[in-house]
């Protein structure tokens, strides 16, 4: 952890320098609030825990902890003062001081109020980094006229409640097609919960989908609450609903009858309020002829059916995709920007791109990685390729 102390009693300076370095903490001082505050504006290394002395020529404490607030930075504020007392203490934590300790230190209070202030930090950056990640849904790239039709759709469903039924082959974009309906929605602050039906074997889907009580089968320690219970207020995106076993199916027919689920042992009924988004690489129509999908299920899916079409109905969309995913990969290898020719991206809409989006984005990140700063033709003649042939 790297920690700055603020305290213009260089014996104090020098005194928790020494304990926290002993406790292999990298440490900066500095002599006034104006020092402390260059510090962390310039921003040269980042600083996890300040220990600030109130009681400063110039700029005092109580303002370099304001100062800190309105910067809004991801540390603990420790304040010391050699004239403690409650109104004092009340104020600095008012303003946003971690803690509060008073003169002559203690050694073992100093460590404890660091352990507990680091707890703290790393939990509000791991959150910040968690909402970051869950909010940010990708864009749906481009400007052919199906993709303007899959906009249309959305803007004017995504408000709604109706339930809807995305096909397409797989890695077309059906899933990204489910998190902008709900994204636009009015459960927009409430869960997104996806269940892969096809990764889950067709013994636990039940449980994973409903939940299940404590002892209710041999694995069953504790109770589990199922997607359905998570996603409550939310929506739950059922993918490849098709590979749901008709057992299951049943169970989600009624849950969509009743906005009832009940738990795998248990007889209890639990309301839910969920919008349930489906997606599949199948035909339902076709399965419901073999006998493996159930015929008042999909009509209770599909009151909307968006289809997303495979890449190569759509290789007009292929410049604006690869500028998007080449940008992307750049920025997450630490790569300065690549670029691609005209010839090397109409030699990208040659292939024939069954994998669809997934497979380009693949492919993108090869020529990246094998490619010079810019991507020739002859490039994605050699790489485009996995076997380079």
């Amino acid at each position: 952890m790297r920690i700055l102390i603020v305290d213009d009693e260089k014996s104090i300076r020098n005194t928790l320098k020494e304990i926290l370095e002993y406790e292999n903490h990298e440490v900066v001082l500095a002599e006034n609030g104006e020092q402390a505050l260059s510090v962390l504006e310039q921003g040269k290394v980042q600083i996890d825990t300040v220990f600030c002395d109130i009681k400063m020529p110039g700029i005092d404490g109580i303002e370099v902890l304001e100062k800190i607030q309105e910067m809004d930075l991801d540390v603990s504020v420790i304040m010391i003062s050699g004239h403690g007392n409650i109104d004092t203490a009340v104020e600095c934590i008012k303003k946003g001081a971690y803690d509060f300790i008073e003169k002559p230190l203690d050694l073992n209070r100093i460590l404890i109020i660091l352990r507990n202030a680091n707890d703290k930090t790393s939990l509000v950056q791991e959150n910040k980094k968690l909402k970051k990640k869950d909010t940010k849904v990708p864009p749906l790239i481009g400007k052919s006229p199906v993709i303007r039709r899959i906009w249309d759709i959305i803007d004017k469903v995504a408000a709604t409640d109706a339930r809807v039924l995305i096909t397409g082959s797989n890695g077309t974009g059906k899933e990204l097609v489910a998190r902008w309906l709900h994204e636009k929605s009015m459960r927009s602050k409430m869960p997104f919960i996806e269940v892969n039906c096809a990764a889950i074997p067709g013994e636990l889907i039940e449980s994973e989908l409903f939940g299940h009580e404590k002892g209710s089968f041999t694995s069953a320690i504790r109770q589990h609450k199922g997607k359905f219970e998570q996603a409550d207020g939310g929506t739950l995106f059922l993918d490849e609903i098709g590979d749901m076993s008709l057992a299951a199916q049943a169970k989600v027919l009624r849950v969509l009858q009743e906005n009832k689920i009940t738990r795998v042992g248990s007889d209890k009924d639990i309301n839910v309020s969920v919008r349930v988004i489906a997606a599949t690489n199948k035909d339902l129509v076709e399965e419901i002829g073999k006998g493996t999908f159930r015929e008042d299920l999909y009509h209770r899916l599909s009151v909307i059916i968006i289809h997303v079409p495979p890449l190569a109905e759509r290789k007009e969309d292929i410049p604006l995709l690869s500028e998007y995913f080449m940008e992307q990969i750049c920025a997450e290898y630490g790569m300065s920007k690549r670029t691609i020719s005209p010839p090397a991206v109409e030699e990208l809409q040659k292939l024939s791109w069954t994998g669809n989006v997934r497979e380009l984005r693949n492919v993108i990140e090869r020529l990246i990685i094998l490619s010079p700063e810019r991507i020739e033709k002859e490039d994605v003649k050699a790489y485009a390729d996995p076997l380079f042939k």
